[in-house]
């Protein structure tokens, strides 16, 4: 209805798109293109961009797993992407946006998607409480599993997609999305047995998702080695993130904020590091570190903090007042009946 216009409408002062420009998809054809996404038709451009800003609010709700009435939720979802995503996205991906104006540096949504989910994650974890019983078991290894390999086969699309086309750019964006969540799934099982636990196929998915995380904001601006270390860097840190958080106090249920939230953050951190114009050309003079330049680590730095701050902020405030006009949580009988049952009626 007006999302999209707020994302990539006509630029208002760089902060957010014109909502009426595309209202009801007006003006948003198969017989035109978008001036960045030249080669494919715009309503294909338009239908990708719809499906990052479905799925990130989808991220938060491992925060906040067994205790969120359904109906809040959707309240909260569609206020999360008008008032938190579209401003990012704009911001990050519009050519007149204000991040895009910095340089800042995102291919597939290490700010817009998972920084912001995990952040807003955190946010909802805190705002709601503690479960009653705090359990993290699933249901079964095999669905883990094969939820990770049609969540990896999936990224493909997230990541080498955003090449917006079907060129060598997409091609090496797939190579580095491959290699860093490979290399992240290995480092977490790995470093787990030096901290004295049992390698697992759950801490290989984990791991596999946080490299997936990691790697999207520098998918197409960085080399394959380059993407093996920044899985192996993520992993290490989330896996020391999720050992480390104050389990008895925040109770983020699936660990968003520290594979998400970190794992995004890590990941903006590492493009500074390590973006390439052999690469991408879009990187211009401002390389990572490692070609001795520090000003896109700076930038990208400055933009972590700022997108922070905001997602945060904005995410609380959008469940206080969600909470107001209807309850988030909820009650203790339901939460102990469980949310398929007491929320959809239906049995697992």
């Amino acid at each position: 209805m007006v999302g999209f216009g707020l994302c990539f409408g006509p630029s208002i002062d760089g902060l957010i798109g014109d909502p009426t420009s595309n209202l009801f998809f007006n003006g948003v054809s198969a017989n035109s293109a978008w001036e960045l996404a030249p080669t494919i038709p715009f309503i294909l451009f338009a239908l990708f961009q719809a499906k990052f800003a479905i799925i990130t609010p989808a991220l938060i709700t491992g925060a906040f797993a067994e205790r969120v009435r359904f109906w809040a939720y959707l309240l909260f979802m569609v206020l999360f992407i008008i008032f938190v995503y579209a401003p990012l996205c704009h911001m990050t991906w519009h050519p007149d946006g204000l991040l895009f104006g910095w340089g800042v540096l995102d291919f597939a949504g290490g700010t817009v998607v998972h920084m912001s989910a995990g952040w807003a994650a955190l946010a909802g974890a805190i705002f709601l409480g503690k479960r009653k019983v705090q359990k993290a078991i699933p249901a079964r290894i095999t669905y883990v599993l094969l939820g990770t390999g049609l969540l990896w086969f999936g990224w493909f699309g997230f990541n080498a997609g955003s090449a917006v086309g079907a060129s060598g750019l997409a091609a090496q964006a797939l190579g580095t999305t491959t290699v860093a969540a490979a290399a992240a799934a290995m480092g977490w099982v790995f470093f787990d047995k030096i901290l004295g636990h049992k390698p697992s196929a759950m801490g290989a998915c984990i791991g596999a998702v946080v490299g997936l995380v990691a790697i999207t904001p520098a998918a197409g601006f960085v080399t394959i080695p380059s993407a093996i270390a920044i899985g192996l860097i993520a992993s290490v840190v989330s896996n020391l993130v999720v050992s480390k958080f104050p389990k008895g106090k925040v109770d983020d249920a699936l660990d968003v904020f520290a594979c998400h939230g970190v794992g995004g953050m890590v990941g903006m951190l590492l493009t500074g590091v390590f973006a390439s114009k052999s690469v991408n050309a879009i990187v211009g003079d401002n390389q990572g570190i490692i070609y001795g330049d520090s000003t896109l680590f700076i930038i990208q730095l400055k933009a972590l903090i700022l997108v922070s701050a905001f997602a945060f902020v904005v995410s609380y405030f959008l469940f206080y007042i969600v909470n107001k006009i209807t309850p988030l949580r909820v009650s203790e009988d339901k939460e102990e009946l469980g949310l398929d049952i007491s929320q959809h009626g239906e049995h697992l």
